[in-house]
């Protein structure tokens, strides 16, 4: 990785791994560290925070460039070309989890049980900066984690579905699979998720239809932007209708990192318009509402309107 990029980036928090890859620890890790408060997917999935590992694998390569996104856009790639062994990002990645972990040990509000536990990772978020499935040999680090039991969420934009079905075919997918929708249509996808090429909603839609056929748990996230792609529920549920996930999130869009160069405070909906929005969609759909977290701005819709956490 370039330098200069490895300087922000590390000062933004990160801890670069290999030659495209990244850990950060997220904010919510340090509530269950500090304060015993969990995020929603503790909530919705049952995941312990203080035991999440938040990575990405392509820590500067992605092949949109939405509106909404946290991240430095402008020296960003649209391809990755590098591919490091999954086993040492798997072994790098816990390693940069626990340097960063390491300035709370010996904290008096954190606990010693729960500092150990938080060193033993089990569940990784494979998200954070990025789109994942970049990474030639993804389907190798999720075994790799698997391996070691810790579940994987993955999180991808959908727009590579090759990728997914080539995972499939190996029987490497990973715990729970996350596609993110974030446009009713194609000409809201263009102006808010701004694709570099012209047929990424085409393949999100393919995504889409594939998930059905996928041995795994699956959900769509809704990321909600006041202003932009808030409304159209007919025009989602028609997606949601071709995905049949076992979950949907509804998500506002939070006013954080350099997406304050690009929106407005403004831009971040309130909860009631995210339930409000949620309801609507789960009665087109026929879902029902399950769960739902105020302080994140998100509320969660499955068939049954019941929470489904991971088997233990």
């Amino acid at each position: 990785m370039d330098p200069e990029k490895k300087d922000v980036l590390e000062r933004q928090g990160y801890r670069i791994v290999g030659e495209h890859s990244g850990v950060k620890l997220c904010h919510w890790t340090k509530a269950s560290l500090t304060k015993g408060i969990g995020c929603y997917k503790q909530t919705f999935y049952g995941i312990e925070s203080h035991r999440c590992l938040q990575m990405t694998p392509t820590v500067d390569a992605c092949n949109l460039s939405c509106q909404f996104c946290w991240r430095t856009q402008e020296w960003g790639s649209d391809s990755l070309l590098e591919a490091d062994d999954p086993v040492f990002l798997v072994d790098e990645s816990i390693r940069a989890q626990r340097e960063l972990l390491s300035g709370y040990n010996g904290n008096p509000n954190v606990s010693r049980e729960r500092f150990l536990e938080a060193w033993h990772p089990s569940n990784v978020a494979i998200s954070l900066t990025g789109e994942p499935t970049l990474y030639k040999r993804l389907g190798e680090m999720i075994d790799e984690f698997k391996r070691r039991h810790i579940s994987t969420f993955l999180v991808t934009n959908g727009t590579t579905p090759s990728v997914l079905r080539r995972m499939h075919a190996e029987g490497r997918l990973p715990t729970q699979l996350y596609v993110t929708v974030a446009a009713p249509n194609e000409e809201v996808y263009r102006k808010l998720v701004a694709p570099k090429s012209d047929h990424e909603f085409r393949k999100l839609r393919e995504t889409l239809a594939l998930l059905p056929t996928l041995p795994t748990r699956t959900v769509i996230r809704h990321t909600l932007v006041q202003g932009w792609n808030l409304g159209w529920e007919d025009e989602y549920a028609e997606l949601d209708r071709v995905a049949q996930p076992m979950f949907i999130e509804c998500k506002g869009y939070s006013f954080v990192g350099e997406s304050r160069l690009r929106l407005q405070a403004d831009n971040v909906p309130s909860h009631a318009s995210i339930r409000t929005f949620a309801e609507r969609l789960a009665d087109r759909v026929g879902y029902r509402p399950a769960a739902e977290r105020e302080d994140s701005r998100v509320v969660l819709l499955t068939r049954d309107g019941q929470l489904h956490p991971l088997p233990r």
